[in-house]
């Protein structure tokens, strides 16, 4: 009996050995798998060092779902330069870009297991200026970005993922042209990072093919078509013949709007208050239900006090006092009614102000209770959209109008001075996205040289982009037209 006792004591001693070192190898290929695709790192103390720096570079956590491997982005305009709308990289897409920094604005840099790309409301919302041509742009945070094509952007990363070039051998050997990697990095690049990015962005393709369509035209510099990106990304509708795109909103002093009063927000007032819009925004950036709760709401909130009280920039240039104080007289017996008082912040029926009604076709109440329902099952709670026909447009606020052209909800009226003119005189055709400042009609240059070798062309006679409606103050005197413009310089 006791030497039964002896033989079998070993067995189990090496059996249990044997299962120690699984146990040990099991935990070492965990925290490994952790620690290359898992960990979340801080970003550098730089990127929250200010509120400004915050809203430019901070994560909300678009990285998880939506963020492109670092080193894939970088070498895509290396590799697939013709896909981009011009030279230069990145910055033909007309992104805000400071100097010394890595990334344009709107660009973040976050290592989950591995560095990855993301955005951030500022790659829309951050506008620029120039005085003349040979000058470094004035960056201005909460702005409408007018100058970046957000299309082409999302039509360049599908098309990149589409070509057969988008393969672990190709874009390896440009990633080691530029870095060098360990061992276990360039394994998971070939093996799992590169093939996985290419399957989760043409898992977008079909989503994305309204944007191919040739009767649709192209958004342009500066404007989205946002209300079909809910539709078809949040809610998951199957592709309409509706097309609504709309410039870049500012976003700064966003208190402004009281919804005890009345107001609404989005340009067709499809939602109820700011928090909602900041809400469902930056779902839309994060592509998914975010993965920490918490830290996604504090983010909005942070987002929500910030842009709160964030003032409308003042206009930089010189204003003539005079002609400012004329323009005011003018402005409050035109103007004001709508601007300046209770109505501002609500809807104006499209019977009355008559402009393209392209944006109003392409949302409506189902579409808005859908996606009510879709926020909820996140547990997330917001007043959110309104759940009605929309049968207007918002009148606007006017802080900060100097920075916000091109005008009308659709961006088709290059100016303020264009604006005061009947839809006949108002340019047909013009081009967008260029941010040198034309002081004298209030607005941005829209024709010469350097305007058409980065502005995006604007057809008024195309689909949604129509110029008619708003005719208040068309039939001014000229000098009233003028003197009403410099005092809108003011405001």
């Amino acid at each position: 009996m006791n030497d039964e006792k002896l033989s079998v004591s070993p067995v189990l001693h090496r059996i249990a050995i044997g299962v120690m070192l699984l146990l040990v190898l099991g935990a070492l290929f965990a925290y490994v798998g952790w620690y290359r695709f898992l960990r979340a790192e801080p970003q550098p103390d730089w990127v929250t060092a200010t509120p400004e720096m915050r809203f430019k570079y901070g994560s909300i956590g678009a990285e998880n779902d939506a963020g492109i491997p670092y080193w894939i982005f970088y070498v895509l305009p290396r590799l697939f330069p013709e896909r981009l709308p011009g030279p230069g990289g990145y910055a033909s897409l007309g992104v805000a870009w400071e100097q010394g920094q890595e990334l344009p604005v709107g660009f973040t840099k976050k290592t989950i297991g591995f560095p990855r790309v993301a955005n951030t409301c500022a790659a829309c919302h951050t506008a620029s200026y120039r005085s003349k041509v040979d000058e470094n742009p004035t960056y201005v945070i909460a702005g409408p970005g007018h100058t970046l094509n957000l299309e082409a952007f999302f039509r360049f990363l599908i098309d990149c993922a589409k070509d057969p070039r988008f393969n672990p051998d190709i874009l390896m050997r440009e990633i080691e042209s530029v870095t060098e990697l360990d061992l276990l990095d360039r394994l998971a690049y070939r093996f799992l990072i590169i093939p996985i990015t290419k399957k989760r962005l043409l898992q977008r393709e079909a989503q994305f093919a309204w944007i191919y369509r040739k009767d649709f035209p192209d958004w342009g510099r500066g404007r989205d078509d946002a209300m079909n990106l809910t539709k078809y990304f949040m809610i998951k509708a199957p592709m309409d013949d509706t097309f609504g795109p709309t410039d870049m909103p500012s976003l700064w002093n966003l208190d402004k709007y009281k919804p005890e009063k009345g107001h609404v927000m989005n340009f067709a007032g499809d939602s109820h208050d700011a928090r909602s819009v900041i809400i469902d925004s930056a779902l839309g950036v994060l592509g998914a239900a975010p993965k920490d709760q918490a830290d996604f709401l504090g983010q909005v909130n942070w987002l929500h006090e910030y842009l709160g009280k964030l003032p409308a920039p003042k206009y930089p240039f010189a204003i003539d006092g005079q002609k400012a104080m004329a323009g005011k007289a003018v402005f409050d017996r035109v103007c004001a009614s709508c601007h300046a008082s209770e109505r501002t912040g609500t809807r104006l029926p499209l019977t009355e102000i008559g402009t393209d009604r392209g944006r109003l076709d392409s949302w409506n109440k189902d579409a808005a209770i859908k996606a009510n329902q879709v926020v909820r099952q996140m547990g997330i709670e917001r007043k959110g959209l309104v759940e009605e026909t929309l049968d207007g447009y918002v009148i606007q606020f006017l802080d900060g109008i100097w920075l916000r052209a091109p005008y009308l909800h659709n961006g088709s009226v290059p100016t303020l001075r264009d604006l005061f003119e009947v839809p006949e005189r108002r340019p047909a055709f013009f081009l967008r996205g260029y941010d040198v400042y034309d002081q004298t009609r209030v607005g941005f240059v829209t024709a010469g040289p350097e305007a058409e070798r980065v502005g995006t062309p604007f057809d008024t006679g195309l689909r949604g982009n129509g110029n008619g409606g708003h005719l208040y103050g068309t039939d001014l005197p000229e000098a009233d037209k003028d003197a009403l413009v410099e005092y809108l310089k003011t405001l």
